[in-house]
C-alpha cells in the first residue's frame, strides 16, 4: 500500500510541473570528445534533477553529454523537492540524476551520524542505497556543497574570527556582535544549526539568530547589518561575488555533500557505457568550477543550460549547434 501512494504521489508531482512524461534538451549539442556510442543510439533516458540552481545545471551536464553520445534524452529537471525527485526515481520515472552523498546517507537512508570522509562518505551510502533499495551510486565529484557560515571580510576583521569554535566562543563573550541569520531549514535539521550548536556547544539560548528565506541570507550577511554570519551552501556562487568568508568547520561537523551520479541498477546494468560517458565531466567538477556554474546564474543572471553548455564546450566534451 505504501509503495502505491508513493508512485501515485511521485506521478502526482510531475504532472502538477507539467513534466510527467519529459520535455526536449534545451539546447542542441554535437560530438567532442564524447562520440556517438552504438549502444545508446536512440534509447530513451530521462533525466532529472532539484529546483535550484546548481541542480539544474548538474541536470544538464548529464543532458547534453548524453545527448552528444546519441541518446534520446528527455528533460525532467527542475522538480521540486529531494523526496519528489528520489521517488520519481525509484519509481522509474527518472533514470539518472546527480545527487549528494550527505543527502543520500542522512535523508535517504535515515542515519543520523555523517561518516566524516569523503571517500568513506560515498562508499557507506553506495553500498547501503545498493543494498536496500537497488540504487547505484558512482563517479563522485570533487565537489562538496555541503551546509557552512560565512561572514563579510569587514565582519572577519573586526571580530577575529576564522573558524567555527571562534565563532562559538563570541557568542559567549558577545552574543549581539555574533548575530546570525539562518535558513528555515539549517534551523531544524540535524545536520545545520541544532548540530552544529552540540558539536560546538554553543548556548542556543544566547545566538541572535534571525530565521530568513535562503536566499536573502548572502546579501544580509554582506550587509552585516541584519546579521554577521549566515549559513549558506558551500558551493554558491554569491559567496564570491558578495565576497562573503567561510568559517572554517574546524571540528569537521557538517557532512560531506559530494555531487555523484545515481541510477537504477537495472538501468546502469543495461547501459553501463553511461557511466563511463560521465566519469570525466564528474571528474572536473570541483568546488571551484560548480561556484563559478553556479555564479553565472544566480549573480549574472544567465540560463542554466546555457551555463552548462557552454561549460561542456570550453571542456571540449561536446561541440554547440
Amino acid at each position: 500500500m505504501r509503495t502505491w501512494v508513493l508512485g501515485l504521489a511521485a506521478a502526482f508531482v510531475l504532472s502538477a510541473c507539467g513534466l510527467q512524461s519529459g520535455s526536449a534538451v534545451p539546447l542542441r549539442v554535437g560530438p567532442g570528445s564524447i562520440r556517438p556510442v552504438p549502444e545508446l543510439d536512440g534509447v530513451s533516458i530521462t533525466v532529472g534533477s532539484k529546483d535550484f540552481t546548481e541542480q539544474n545545471i548538474l541536470g544538464y551536464l548529464i543532458e547534453f553529454a548524453l545527448s552528444a553520445a546519441g541518446a534520446q534524452v528527455r528533460d525532467l529537471t527542475n522538480i521540486q523537492g529531494s523526496n519528489s525527485v528520489r521517488d520519481a526515481q525509484l519509481h522509474g520515472q527518472i533514470d539518472i540524476s546527480y545527487e549528494y552523498t550527505g543527502t543520500g546517507w542522512i535523508n535517504y537512508l535515515g542515519n543520523e551520524t555523517p561518516v566524516p570522509d569523503e571517500v568513506g562518505q560515498f562508499e557507506a551510502v553506495r553500498d547501503a542505497d545498493l543494498a536496500a533499495h537497488g540504487i547505484v551510486w558512482t563517479d563522485m565529484a570533487p565537489m562538496n556543497n555541503t551546509y557552512a557560515l560565512v561572514m563579510s571580510a569587514d565582519t572577519a576583521k573586526e571580530t577575529g574570527v576564522v573558524t567555527l569554535s571562534d565563532y562559538a566562543r563570541l557568542i559567549a563573550t558577545d552574543p549581539a556582535a555574533a548575530a546570525t541569520c539562518v535558513g528555515t531549514e539549517f534551523n531544524v535539521r540535524q545536520d545545520g544549526y541544532p548540530g552544529m550548536a552540540r558539536k560546538y556547544g554553543i548556548d542556543v539560548g544566547k545566538v541572535r539568530k534571525q530565521i530568513v528565506q535562503d536566499a536573502v541570507v548572502y546579501q544580509a550577511t554582506a550587509d552585516a547589518k541584519q546579521c554577521r554570519f549566515g549559513s549558506v551552501a558551500a558551493t554558491d556562487g554569491r559567496i564570491p561575488a558578495l565576497g562573503l568568508v567561510l568559517l572554517k568547520d574546524d571540528l569537521g561537523f557538517f557532512p560531506k555533500y559530494n555531487a555523484a551520479l545515481v541510477m537504477r541498477k537495472s538501468f546502469a546494468d543495461a547501459h553501463p557505457q553511461v557511466a563511463d560517458i560521465m566519469a570525466p565531466i564528474s571528474k572536473k567538477l570541483t568546488n571551484e568550477a560548480i561556484t563559478e556554474l553556479n555564479r553565472q546564474v544566480d549573480v549574472d543572471g544567465r540560463e542554466p543550460a546555457e551555463v552548462a553548455r557552454d561549460w561542456m564546450v570550453a571542456e571540449g566534451f561536446v561541440t554547440a549547434r
